[in-house]
């Protein structure tokens, strides 16, 4: 049975959307950023760039909120890394991440996932293996709040991520 390891570090990071606002009669999908979200964004995107250096690939989920959220972290980079709009991403479980994760292309070595929770959070402690760094663990547990980034790194193939293949190396929650 072959374990899926490659020699080669992956890094997944997975970003929740900085702080939405509610407004009255606007679809879950449409709701746009609050002010300290649009402050705590571009504090995501440099966090990030500061964490995994320039992703190969960023995928977002098609809610306003999370767009918006990568329009300002965006900027914290010379130019935008290649990015999809990622439709799975939006209200997806651990098992529907999981799947997008393991459809990624043996060529990339960094993915960022920019979504929601519960699905996020769940998959960051699903994959982490516990051994990662003990002050990013003891605050993902406490709570993974918006604009929180978790980065995870492993030695398996895409292909092969199953639950606790991964070392939590860092997190952080961007506040602007």
């Amino acid at each position: 049975m072959t374990t899926g390891t490659t020699g080669t570090t992956r890094t997944i990071a997975l970003l929740r959307h900085a702080k939405s606002d509610w407004p009255e009669g606007v679809a879950d999908l449409k709701r746009p950023l609050a002010l300290r979200g649009r402050r705590d964004a571009p504090v995501a995107g440099r966090l990030l760039r500061d964490r995994i250096g320039e992703p190969d690939l960023v995928l977002v989920s098609p809610a306003q909120r999370t767009r918006e959220t990568w329009q300002l972290a965006a900027a914290a980079y010379p130019h935008v890394p290649h990015t999809e709009i990622a439709d799975d991403v939006y209200d997806a479980s651990v098992d529907d991440l999981l799947l997008l994760l393991r459809a990624t292309s043996a060529d990339r070595r960094s993915v960022v996932v920019i979504g929601h929770n519960p699905g996020l959070e769940e998959l960051a402690f699903s994959l982490s293996d516990a051994t990662g760094d003990p002050e990013a663990i003891k605050a993902m547990g406490t709570k993974f709040p918006t604009s929180a980034l978790a980065v995870l790194r492993t030695q398996r193939a895409w292909a092969h991520l199953v639950a606790e293949s991964c070392v939590l190396q860092s997190f952080d929650v961007a506040r602007g």
